[in-house]
């Protein structure tokens, strides 16, 4: 089995093509956690896959939540790997994820990377397509390298992009201030109140309220789904976000 946290469809687009070649299934961390399934029966031969994005060079909030609380039945020396979806550095991502897993004592039998477009666009532009395009064709290679050692089950450590864990750990702290829902606001003369925010955001943080998106939670994971998937760009993160432009995988010449 294949458990992926998406925002933008990167990570998605991964574990979708790995469960093509090896015929597992994939499941939604998302959906996972609005469900609260954390128990799950494995086959002797089946492998346990995690892929996931970086951010602020570390898990996602959601997956650290979703894999405190995971659990497996009939294991079998199955062969567990995690694949990270990054832009500029994997950070300690694997190593936190190593750090969970190790609690349960389980341990990864491989890390691999997948530089894709970073779409955490507060700091990073991706309004230009053709840009784009070229980093999303060299991913396509990676995801062909990494799903053949999945495939052949292939371990070891090939995370050629991480930082030291003092480093990245200082960094990691500063995305609980950057969690607060605060920092997003609406522009309602583009907003056309269609909800599709609020139905789509993975931790339930946005309501409608008077035709206008709201957020309700204190804080989100802060995977930016909300303001990449709105059709209007309506949604904004900051000051900057406007000009930096929307990015869903795969990316069309006309924008979403």
């Amino acid at each position: 089995m294949i458990f992926y946290f998406s925002g933008t469809g990167n990570s998605k687009h991964v574990a979708r093509r790995l469960s093509q070649a090896t015929g597992e299934s994939c499941i939604s961390i998302t959906d996972c956690m609005k469900k609260g399934k954390f128990s799950f029966a494995l086959c002797e031969e089946e492998r346990i896959g995690f892929v996931t994005p970086v951010y602020f060079w570390g898990l996602p909030n959601i997956v650290v939540r979703f894999v405190s609380q995971l659990s497996f039945t009939d294991l079998h020396k199955n062969f567990i790997y995690h694949v990270l979806t990054f832009g500029t550095t994997t950070g300690q991502a694997h190593y936190m994820m190593q750090e969970l897993l190790k609690s349960k004592g389980l341990w990864l039998d491989a890390k691999y990377n997948v530089r894709m477009v970073d779409v955490w666009t507060p700091l990073f532009d991706v309004s230009d397509y053709k840009k784009c395009l070229r980093k999303t064709e060299k991913a396509e290679k990676d995801i062909a390298k990494v799903t053949e050692m999945v495939v052949t089950r292939q371990g070891g450590n090939f995370d050629y992009l991480r930082l030291h864990h003092w480093l990245a750990h200082w960094y990691y702290l500063t995305y609980e201030n950057q969690r607060k829902t605060k920092h997003f606001h609406v522009m309602k003369d583009r907003c056309i109140g269609c909800s599709k925010c609020a139905r789509q955001c993975p931790e339930q943080a946005i309501e409608i309220s008077n035709g206008y998106p709201v957020w309700i939670t204190e804080k989100c994971t802060l995977c930016l789904k909300c303001l990449h998937r709105c059709p209007q760009f309506a949604i904004q993160y900051g000051k900057h976000t406007l000009k930096h432009g929307q990015f869903v995988y795969p990316r069309k010449p006309d924008g979403l």
